[in-house]
């Protein structure tokens, strides 16, 4: 058996090196990787490549390196210093899978006591993952494999699935697409660093995974090449010159360069570390190999490199991993102060309708006054030339709602339209599209033939009081359409109105659930009180009697009968004289009959004293309209719209009617369902790692590469409790050769923080200060009520901000991708 005792894993790094790699994977062990990627170690290359065996050399512990066997899912190496000697292993099961085949994967555990049993307990996992002979090929589940130990380095190596190049009897195309996206998917992790395996059995042209390298990582920055099994070439054979070639960057180059290993010949059977090595420093030792830099041969060599590339990658990645980190830390912040305090007990959602009622009664009242300013921490009220903001302002709909409703009364209310007379406010002062057009003779004839009918004991000449009742019960019958109609309008704006500030001050979950058991109900029991109180209205126009002790009537009835007099004498005179208009200074010339003008004169009165009455009646109709008219419009104003709705809209939801709330009701309506319980304690979760994070990331700021050298600041090594040696850097170079490629193409530009995120990360410490008993997500709801209360000019600085760092960002990736369109023409 091998026990936990081999040196390799400890050849990874030094002592003083681990400080820097352990901040790293305590990121790891606190679960960060879940939320942002972690410079890591992944190993790719064809079936049979040999990166199982690489895997061995570098890390020490045996992995199945059969001939006729092949990686099946990807394996992650855990490596981890801790006090005492384990290793576990277990399985990662992919979010595709059923959630009881995932639960079942999860129970997978299993304690090595030694490396040996490791290729034993990976055919279990292959077993308990479903790949069998007759089964699945592959997987995308992850084996985990996790060593610690006192003499252990911090280090994550992922062994990936061969790639294959076509479909086979045990491997179907779905595997050839299944593995080929696996490995796309790690190669795109841009913190990742690519081992890219080509085996020298086969033309490296053809080994595909070199294309997929260099997709991933255009300019070559992130990818070491290994050759392995060179002692398959012929001596001095064209092959071997190629690979040896390819060996010194000049085939396909890659800024870290390549490097080549010996594998261990699994057809001879198992062999210690130590004869591998051995062997493999033989091998070396002569032939076109040894012309090579000794800095790129040999598993001893590779080891050093890999600790300078990890370390050069997490200095490189660190500015980049921190803005991650606080861009997702805002962003949880955000949602967490969507998803509002924690309510677990009756009395925390009491507490909680309770404030959302003080806010929904402040937003109510400042709306239905017509102060349009937030009053209160929740912003609500935006710009009004928006259609969301007019329908914010309750008020403003309310007064235009009933000035149409004034106007469409006036011009449609009217069953007849008397055409020709415009008069002081009758019923030809409005043309309505929708009435019965008729002339005055006309409707006096209709009047005629409705006094025959009803007549009473009114003398000759005269007419009933009742016919006037008749008229204006037949000329107001639109009255109760338009009024009806306006009323729903008014009642469906406010329902909009309502629905907006539920959903502003209280969590999604909570606005659903007061939508359903307060103001649904509460809104359809004020709609009838308002229909109900309209037909009340409606009522003494549509059965009763003319009753008005209103002077306006008495003012306006002389009027309309004064101007009636006065249009027959005036088109007499007009007539007589021969003129257009009658003027106080006009001349006229001539001898003129006066006899006859006053015969005229006489003659039009109206002769026919039933008719007289008639018209009589008429211009009561049209006095008593207009009064009416008016009382109604203010009346459904102030009695439905005013007295029924408005006054009624604050009271929907009061802290008196949640205090009244049986506690049933209120868990169901304040209650947190399972998955915003569940989605808070994530997020709670993912915001303490990632602020972790932050911090452990803070030690680091001004971490900087120099030369072959990592440079940490004086603070980290104190706090860190590293030796006071006069040497300032960690020393992670080869001293046996250089990595060729030595100018390194440029980096991908970061995507900048937009305008919200500058200014949360202006104003994050500034709230705490302000508020020190605030969770995170207390702060979040903060920021993002602060952000939205902003006005455009407050906005204007941190806009053009990220407005300039986005133009700068646009020019690098612009550049960025000029330069590995170049990078790619001298590469694949």
């Amino acid at each position: 058996m091998v026990a936990f005792t081999n040196e390799a894993l400890s050849r990874l790094c030094s002592q003083d090196q681990l400080a820097l790699l352990d901040s790293i994977d305590h990121l790891r062990l606190q679960g960060i990787n879940n939320y942002v990627s972690l410079p890591q170690i992944i190993v790719c290359g064809d079936q049979s490549s040999g990166k199982s065996s690489v895997l061995e050399a570098v890390s020490g512990v045996s992995f199945p390196i059969k001939s006729n066997l092949c990686t099946r899912f990807p394996t992650e190496l855990i490596l981890r210093r801790t006090a005492h000697f384990s290793s576990r292993v277990s399985i990662i099961p992919h979010e595709s899978r059923p959630e009881s085949e995932q639960m079942s994967l999860r129970s997978f555990h299993e304690e090595l006591a030694g490396f040996d049993d490791l290729p034993k307990l990976i055919e279990s996992a292959k077993f308990a993952m479903g790949i069998t002979p007759h089964g699945r090929a592959f997987a995308q589940d992850i084996l985990r494999v996790e060593v610690t130990g006192p003499d252990r380095p911090h280090l994550t190596i992922v062994d990936l699935p061969g790639l294959i190049h076509a479909e086979t009897k045990h491997q179907s195309s779905a595997d050839v697409e299944l593995i080929k996206g696996l490995i796309q998917s790690y190669m795109r992790e841009s913190r990742c660093i690519i081992l890219a395996v080509v085996s020298a059995k086969n033309d490296f042209a053809n080994q595909i995974v070199l294309k997929l390298a260099r997709e991933a990582d255009k300019t070559g920055n992130r990818t070491l090449g290994i050759i392995t099994k060179p002692d398959t070439l012929i001596p001095g054979g064209e092959s071997e010159t190629l690979y040896v070639s390819l060996a010194r960057n000049l085939q396909v180059a890659f800024r870290l360069g390549w490097h080549v290993l010996k594998n261990m010949d699994s057809e001879k059977g198992s062999a210690s570390l130590a004869e591998r090595d051995a062997e493999e420093a033989a091998f070396f030792s002569s032939g076109a190999w040894a012309y090579l830099p000794p800095s790129s041969l040999g598993i001893q060599k590779l080891r050093p490199r890999l600790n300078k590339v990890l370390l050069a990658q997490i200095a490189a990645e660190l500015p980049g991993l921190m803005a991650e980190m606080r861009r997702k830390a805002g962003a949880c912040e955000l949602e967490l102060g969507g998803l509002g305090d924690p309510r677990a007990n009756t009395r925390d959602q009491q507490h909680y309708l309770l404030q959302v009622s003080q806010e929904f009664q402040a937003l109510v009242t400042a709306s239905v006054v017509g102060h349009y300013t937030n009053p209160g921490r929740t912003p609500f009220f935006v710009d009004a030339k928006t259609e969301v903001g007019y329908q914010q302002r309750l008020r403003a709909m309310i007064q235009n709602l009933n000035e149409l409703f004034a106007r469409e009364i006036s011009l449609q209310g009217h069953y007849r339209q008397v055409a020709g007379e415009a008069s002081a406010g009758g019923l030809g002062s409005v043309d309505s599209p929708k009435a019965i057009a008729t002339s005055r003779e006309e409707f006096i004839t209709h009047i005629e033939e409705l006094m025959t009918k009803t007549r009473g004991r009114e003398l000759p000449g005269t007419f009933n009081p009742m016919i006037v009742s008749d008229l204006f019960l037949e000329q107001a019958q639109p009255w109760a359409t338009i009024a009806r109609r306006h009323v729903e309008k008014v009642w469906h704006a406010a329902s909009q109105f309502i629905s907006a500030v539920v959903e502003t001050t209280a969590d999604a979950s909570t606005a659903r659930a007061l939508q359903h058991e307060v103001v649904e109900p509460a809104m359809r029991a004020i709609f009838q009180s308002m229909r109900d109180k309209t037909t009340e209205l409606l009522s003494p126009h549509q059965f009763g009697h003319p009753i008005t002790y209103n002077q306006l009537f008495a003012e306006t009835l002389e009027q309309l009968r004064r101007e009636r007099r006065q249009r027959e004498p005036e088109r007499i005179l007009r007539r007589f004289f021969r003129v257009d208009t009658l003027l106080n200074d006009i001349k006229l010339n001539g001898v003129y009959n006066i006899q006859s003008l006053a015969n005229d004169l006489a003659a039009s009165a109206e002769p026919d004293v039933k008719r007289a009455a008639a018209s009589d009646a008429l211009d009561c109709l049209n006095a008593y309209y207009q009064v009416a008219l008016k009382r109604f419009i203010d009346d459904v104003s102030v009695e439905v719209i005013e007295a029924k709705l408005v006054s009624a809209l604050k009271n929907i939801l009061s802290p008196i009617s949640v205090f009244e709330m049986p506690p049933d009701q209120i868990a169901r309506i304040a209650g947190e369902p399972e998955e915003i319980r569940a989605r808070r304690d994530q997020l709670t979760k993912q915001l303490e790692v990632l602020r972790n994070g932050l911090e452990t990331c803070k030690r680091f700021v001004g971490l900087r590469l120099s030369g072959d050298s990592i440079v940490v600041p004086a603070d980290f090594k104190q706090s860190n409790g590293l030796g006071s040696s006069d040497d300032d850097s960690l020393q992670v170079s080869d001293d046996e050769g250089t990595t060729p490629n030595e100018n390194p193409g440029p980096a991908e530009p970061k995507r900048p923080l937009s305008a919200y995120m500058l200014f949360a990360n202006d104003q994050r410490e500034n709230v705490r200060e302000d508020n020190p008993g605030c969770s995170f997500g207390q702060i979040g709801r903060i920021l993002g009520e602060r952000w939205k209360a902003l006005s455009d000019k407050q906005r204007a600085p941190y806009e053009a901000k990220a407005a300039a760092a986005l133009k700068r960002y646009e020019e690098e990736k612009q550049a960025y991708l000029n330069a590995t369109a170049k990078a790619d023409g001298a590469g694949l």
